[in-house]
């Protein structure tokens, strides 16, 4: 079903219905995603520092690496751990810009 602005005259109400605004339950706390921290250096963390990073590499990390490595044109071992993953990834989406 698609919104029309007809449907929302009170912004509050459109917000609220959209899942924009406030955060599950109405609590109005902490959010994380599109916020200026995002952009923040100082939250970055070395993946050589990770905690997690001798774990093998996420479905998620070697779905996004096997597409980068193919526009690349190149082969990586499909053993990385998530360090391991997160470099090449971070390497990759650098040689596209």
């Amino acid at each position: 079903m698609t919104t029309t602005p007809a449907q929302f005259p009170d912004p509050e109400e459109e917000a609220e219905v959209l899942g924009q605004g406030q955060t599950p339950g109405g609590s109005g706390g902490e959010t994380i995603g599109a916020t200026s921290d995002a952009d923040d250096p100082a939250l970055e963390k070395d993946p050589e520092d990770w905690v997690s990073g001798d774990d093998p590499m996420t479905e998620a990390q070697r779905s996004y690496l096997d597409t980068l490595a193919k526009q690349a044109g190149e082969e990586l071992p499909a053993d990385l751990t998530k360090a391991e993953a997160s470099e090449h990834i971070d390497r990759l989406r650098g040689q596209q810009s």
